[in-house]
């Protein structure tokens, strides 16, 4: 492995392919991943199962090579964020256009962005699947995020305005080949310095939705719509594009934002675009420092930046004030996922949390991983904005009932310790990763979300999670007693839940 790869960057594999185990591979291969395909469970909002939609791909019969499909990488937690588009018409999200059970594809190149140093040979577009309201997919394939995985997209209808047509896309929808695209990810699996393409292709992407089948798609160059650099904040640069490891994405009140919660560069935190321009030192207006709150004025960014040379990317994006400014290496407890907007002054936050499986057999009825059940920032956060201080402010963190570090029985699944890692299979919460949520009528907010876990498997991406949801009073400033999460349902035996989304079309999120 990786499938193809040429020596020095070959290794054997440890493990079959029988899950779990076939994720032990990751130990001796870093890149090691296989594809599933993507299924879309729909409940009520009383977490009531109606039914589920399959996402195309090459286990269906009649789907083919030249099909419309796309898979994910399994055990990528960071994949498959859900997001409405701006006009709740739309759900989109990432993947590959792969077929099901392919080798290390999350670390593969882009066949438009080659990098030769990384050691995965293999090429597969990143997709953006849209599925609108009719039921009806529409695909887009990328060269960005090579070497690594896209992780969410969001889609902004026309944003110059509305034209409709009559096409095989859907009745009376809007013109898709106007409809743009933002979207979240990493690029990079190479050596240093990474070669153009790569630093055009990470982070913060702005696509123009495709109207062809994806076989008939010719992407060009990735296009990038935003993009941080730690120098902004006074510290010395480090592995340029990583900065730009984003996950989480959404827009609120013509504002794109992202966070970064992993990787040892840059800074984990949240982050927005600035689309109100640069002063004379070629610095956002909104952030000349690097932090700072959104020009209520600077619209939607809707053009693509340009390298400039050795440099990199320009910079437009600004830590959003009050969220964390210090660089990866040096925290421990910053780890932002997913992240909604209740009002434009309360944001909710994930955060996935730290990822360590350290674990102590002598604590609780079946032990205890001790780092997750010790941490007090993971779970989902409830930021406010104080107008006095121009900054967003932790008000406090919800964490009741996730039961961080407590390990869970999941049917089927192996007992005892893993031995490649000689730490139990059992996995356990370790904090939250996508998430979505609803203002009720009440003064209340009914928030729900997918858990992150720690487990002693090979990757813990690949563990068995929850989908949980829980109410939160929104006018509250301090932590609230009886607040607590509730599971609504539990992945099963070669399963993970991703993302979460209210249907398009339903209107349910508002």
């Amino acid at each position: 492995m990786p499938p193809n790869c040429v020596a020095p960057n070959c290794v054997k594999a440890t493990a079959n392919g029988v899950y779990p185990a076939v994720f032990n591979n990751v130990l001796v291969d870093g890149s090691f991943g296989v594809t599933a395909k993507i299924v879309l469970d729909q409940y009520t909002p009383w977490a009531w199962r109606i039914n589920s939609i399959e996402v195309p791909n090459s286990s269906q019969r009649g789907v083919n090579s030249n099909s419309d499909q796309m898979v994910t990488s399994f055990p990528s937690k960071s994949e498959v964020g859900l997001n409405l588009s701006l006009d709740g018409k739309h759900v989109t999200f990432m993947g590959y256009y792969a077929p099901v059970d392919a080798v290390d594809v999350s670390n593969s190149n882009t066949p438009g962005v080659i990098d030769s140093t990384n050691p995965v040979p293999a090429a597969y577009y990143r997709v953006v699947a849209d599925l609108d309201q009719t039921g009806n997919f529409h695909f887009t394939a990328t060269n960005a995020y090579s070497g690594n995985n896209g992780r969410a997209a969001i889609l902004v209808p026309n944003p110059d305005g509305w034209t409709h047509s009559d096409d095989r896309r859907g009745h009376g929808r809007n013109n898709p080949s106007s409809n743009l695209i933002y979207a979240s990810g990493n690029a990079g699996n190479g050596s240093n310095p990474q070669p153009n393409g790569i630093l055009l292709g990470a982070g913060a992407q702005i696509l123009t939705e495709a109207t062809t089948p994806l076989v008939a798609q010719n992407p060009g160059l990735p296009t990038p719509v935003g993009s941080f650099n730690i120098t902004q904040l006074g510290d010395k640069a480090d592995k340029l594009g990583k900065d730009d490891n984003f996950r989480g994405l959404t827009v609120s009140n013509n504002v794109v934002y992202f966070t970064k919660g992993s990787g040892g560069n840059g800074v984990n935190t949240v982050y927005f675009v600035d689309a109100s321009g640069t002063d004379s030192n070629g610095q956002p207006l909104a952030c000349p420092k690097g932090v700072g709150v959104p020009n209520p004025n600077a619209g939607l960014p809707t053009t693509a930046l340009q390298l400039q040379g050795s440099n990199g990317l320009p910079n437009d994006m600004c830590v959003l004030s009050g969220f964390n400014t210090t660089i990866a290496k040096n925290t421990t407890d910053v780890f932002p996922f997913g992240l909604w907007f209740a009002n434009p002054t309360t944001l909710y936050v994930a955060d996935e949390g730290n990822g360590s499986n350290k674990f102590d057999s002598t604590q609780g009825p079946n032990g205890t991983y001790t780092d997750a059940a010790k941490q007090t920032k993971a779970g989902l956060q409830k930021w406010v904005f104080d107008k006095t201080k121009n900054a967003w402010v932790l008000a406090y963190v919800l964490q009741q009932g996730l039961d961080l570090g407590a390990p869970y029985a999941v049917s089927g699944y192996p007992t005892g310790n893993n031995a490649a890692t000689n730490l139990p299979w059992a996995p356990a919460t370790d904090g939250l990763r996508n998430l979505t949520g609803r203002v009720n009528r009440d003064g209340t907010v009914t928030i729900w979300a997918v858990t992150s876990t720690v487990s002693g498997g090979g990757d813990q991406g690949a563990d068995p999670n929850r989908f949980v949801t829980i109410t939160d009073n929104l006018a509250a400033q301090t932590l609230p007693a009886g607040e607590s999460f509730q599971t609504i349902s539990s992945a099963g035996f070669a399963e993970a839940y991703r993302g979460v989304s209210f249907t398009p079309g339903t209107g349910a999120d508002r």
